[in-house]
């Protein structure tokens, strides 16, 4: 929550936290870091990423890095939603807030009288926000599947690798990070939406729908013109805005429209090869290569680089992660967040915050990742429990 400063843009706006893994969480996180009062209501054994990634010890804590990724700001309550005392207090919580998000299987929720028509009967204004693999309905609808898996099923993995090869996943969870991106979209919208109208909102988020977005351009070619967008590896169709090895690492070269392939040519003294039209690019693929190819191998990644940009001519060195969290940019930017200590994890550790910045009234984290039922009593009382009734559910296990 945002405690100073100016308040966050979705401050004063309360959130049920009913998600697990990546992607619900992912969306929560977001507008927790912009103010938004975010419970997560966990079930009395944890969100399963408390034990994934990190050390041996942040895992025995149940605070490993997956959790840490996407937990500040938050607040953090256990309930056993399978017991009737768990589902009236999710009830009393969902009576107060602007938004509810959960990622059961479909129907899961309103099995237990938790669904969103059910939530509505008790407050009209509530955004219910569900997040699923393949979407609340259709014929994939009880279907179940991870960030892998929907890479797999969407097409993206066919068009990832080099020609001819075996299907390549991205190296990191991008369709789950890019559902809680698409997810936290989705929630602005509804609560913009509610200030027009007054009315509450049921979202269908589905992990399949995001991954088909992100291929976009593949999608609207694909149609158009029936060529399947085959893996091409380093090969981005264009020696000017490819990927090639140099004297030691490699360089990504980005110039890929005319204007640029021009700059290009007169930059490395080939003014002659530069082309007036894509056609022509495409005509002479094999002689670029060669002249690109040779040239390259001349020159270090980090020197290639500084020469093209130097000419506004897109390039960038392949670099690892840990060369790119220690580019001063980055700390300009402040789209990361390091956490010095907190009281369950020892030593620092390094979250992201947002990937855009506001003038005022930005991102900012407040609080640490929440321990495992760390808020419970107090977010109990706050619904007017009293001590004697939070300790019953405690001793029959709801919490």
């Amino acid at each position: 929550m945002t405690t100073a400063h100016t308040p966050g843009p979705f401050s004063g706006i309360k959130v049920i936290d009913v998600t697990h893994v990546l992607a619900g969480p992912f969306a929560t996180y977001q507008l927790a870091v912009h103010g938004a009062d975010v419970i997560k209501v966990e079930p009395p054994e944890g969100d399963m990423v408390r034990v994934l990634g990190g050390d041996d010890d942040d895992n025995k804590n149940g605070m490993g890095s997956a959790f840490l990724t996407q937990s500040s700001n938050k607040r953090s309550i256990t309930l056993d939603l399978k017991q009737p005392e768990g589902q009236e207090a999710l009830k009393k919580l969902a009576a107060t807030a602007d938004v509810l998000v959960e990622n059961f299987r479909p129907h899961a929720l309103a099995a237990l009288g938790l669904g969103y028509t059910d939530l509505a009967k008790i407050n009209p204004r509530l955004i219910y926000a569900s997040f699923s693999a393949f979407g609340q309905n259709g014929p994939r609808g009880h279907y179940t599947a991870y960030d892998h898996v929907i890479q797999a099923t969407s097409g993206i993995m066919a068009t990832t690798g080099e020609v001819g090869g075996r299907p390549i996943k991205f190296g990191s969870p991008v369709i789950d990070y890019a559902t809680g991106t698409t997810g936290a979209f989705a929630l602005a919208t509804a609560l913009f939406q509610r200030e027009r109208t007054g009315m509450g909102q049921h979202i269908d988020m589905a992990m399949m729908d995001v991954a088909l977005v992100m291929m976009a351009s593949h999608v609207t070619e694909y149609t158009r013109t029936g060529h399947h967008p085959e893996p091409h590896g380093h090969w981005q169709g264009y020696a000017s805005g490819s990927c090639w090895p140099t004297k030691d690492g490699y360089l990504m070269l980005g110039a890929q429209n005319i204007a640029q392939q021009h700059r290009f040519w007169v930059a490395i003294g080939y003014e002659d090869m530069a082309k007036t039209t894509h056609a022509e690019r495409r005509a002479d693929e094999e002689n670029e290569k060669k002249v690109v190819g040779e040239l390259l191998l001349t020159r270090t990644a980090n020197e290639w680089e500084d020469f093209f940009q130097s000419r506004h001519i897109p390039a960038g060195r392949v670099r690892r992660l840990e060369e790119t969290l220690q580019d001063p940019h980055l700390a300009h930017r402040s789209v990361l967040h390091e956490h010095k200590s907190t009281r369950s994890v020892g030593g620092s550790f390094t979250v992201p915050l947002a990937a855009f910045k506001l003038a005022h009234g930005g991102a900012r984290i407040d609080m640490p990742p929440p321990t495992l039922g760390q808020h419970t009593d107090t977010v109990l009382a706050e619904l007017g429990y009293s001590t004697a009734e939070i300790s019953a559910m405690r001793d029959k296990g709801t919490i």
